[in-house]
């Protein structure tokens, strides 16, 4: 992997897991700071709050910074974030140093999958993608696990250093080794901003978003509730759950890469294969589940199936809003956050409704498929139309 593409997924690493690593400290940041273990739950909500509202919006004041020197801001901005919650002295402190280090995620996010993709040979910038996108699986697979284990054994606060610390290296890896292509130098200033704010006119880049958050929502519909499933429908004992969730994992990172090999094509074909073969997982997980050798074969296949779906729905971003993506992919990473709470709001009225647990992934195949109807269409739709939607962004410009 090229060291200006690790630095840029070592930078989604670094905010993947400043996202979800704190869900294992829930408990110890409650007791620390006096509030319920619900309150500091919130921990969450507010930066997953902070993503999804206010990073398009930095995205949109920020057209006219050169790409690198963004980056390394916003990645500036990320320390001092994690910094600041390490010496927050109480709740609200701590709450509010979330939010601001939320403020620089999805931009970046949304920079490094263009960035990614520019200085990527034209075939293959789906797998330049799926290289960024690798940042989540590691946050997930790695990052969680890891800050968990540090925040348990010496305090959370020593988890939010160590993700400033990498952070920092993140920043010397873009500073020495990142070398912007010269079609992101290029556009500046005012003409900049006319194409990102052009780009989000695209009716198609609407159907796209809306794609992703039902496409995300149906993966967390079933992934937020996958302990209970393996224990109550699978029948798995809970000793055996850790080994399980690491099948997902590496279920996960062979999915993002098949979904980058596949977006390197037709991107268009990629995400309606994608939505496909995760709708006819999830039905698979469905009817396997009761079975607990064919349950692991179909968890290590939803965790790949869905997965793949990052790096092609992103793909796509990037090439339906091809003259200016940025604020079109930083929507996206909104849209993503959408759907993870959507989908872990979907699995819970899934039970809350006595439907069972066995439900869950049967609603995941319906939500995925709702999706996949939607990209069919738009994928008539653009093909009828010879790509006139993209044309019509471009000529916009």
């Amino acid at each position: 992997m090229p060291i200006p593409v690790f630095a840029l997924m070592l930078g989604v690493f670094c905010v993947g897991t400043a996202e979800v690593a704190i869900s294992g400290l829930l408990p110890n940041v409650a007791a620390d700071l006096a509030v319920s273990v619900p309150s500091a739950g919130l921990l969450v909500t507010g930066y997953a709050l902070g993503v999804t509202v206010i990073g398009p919006a930095v995205t949109l004041l920020t057209t006219k910074v050169p790409r690198k020197a963004l980056v390394l801001v916003l990645m500036a901005v990320f320390t001092a974030g994690n910094a600041a919650a390490v010496v927050a002295p109480d709740y609200g402190v701590l709450m509010a140093a979330r939010v601001f280090t939320a403020m620089s995620h999805g931009t970046f996010v949304a920079v490094a999958f263009s960035l990614a993709a520019a200085i990527s040979a034209p075939d293959k910038q789906g797998s330049a993608m799926a290289k960024i996108a690798l940042g989540f699986n590691l946050a997930n697979a790695l990052g969680s696990p890891l800050g968990t284990f540090v925040g348990q054994r010496f305090g959370w606060r020593f988890t939010f250093v160590a993700i400033a610390l990498v952070a920092g290296l993140t920043i010397v890896l873009i500073a020495l080794f990142m070398r912007p292509p010269a079609q992101q130098r290029a556009a500046t200033g005012r003409e900049r901003l006319r194409q990102e704010v052009a780009a989000l006119r695209s009716p198609v880049l609407a159907v796209a978003v809306v794609v992703t958050v039902l496409a995300q929502g149906a993966v967390f519909t079933t992934s937020t509730y996958l302990v209970p499933i393996l224990q109550e429908v699978s029948g798995f004992a809970p000793a055996s759950i850790s080994v399980l969730l690491v099948v997902f994992g590496v279920g996960s990172v062979v999915g993002n890469f098949a979904g980058g090999k596949l977006a390197d094509g037709d991107v268009g074909r990629a995400v309606l294969a994608v939505l496909a073969v995760l709708t006819a997982v999830c039905l698979v997980f469905w009817l396997c589940g009761p079975v607990p050798a064919l349950a692991v074969a179909a968890l290590f296949l939803f965790g790949a199936s869905g997965f793949s779906i990052i790096p092609s729905l992103q793909a796509h971003i990037q090439r339906i809003a091809i003259a200016a993506p940025t604020l079109a992919l930083s929507v996206n990473v909104s849209a993503f956050n959408l759907g993870n709470g959507f989908g872990a709001w979907l699995g819970g009225q899934v039970l809350d409704l006595g439907w069972g647990t066995g439900a869950v992934p049967l609603t995941s195949a319906a939500v995925c498929g709702l999706a996949l109807l939607l990209a069919v269409a738009s994928h008539w739709w653009r093909n009828r139309s010879s790509g006139g939607d993209r044309v019509a962004v471009e000529s916009a410009v």
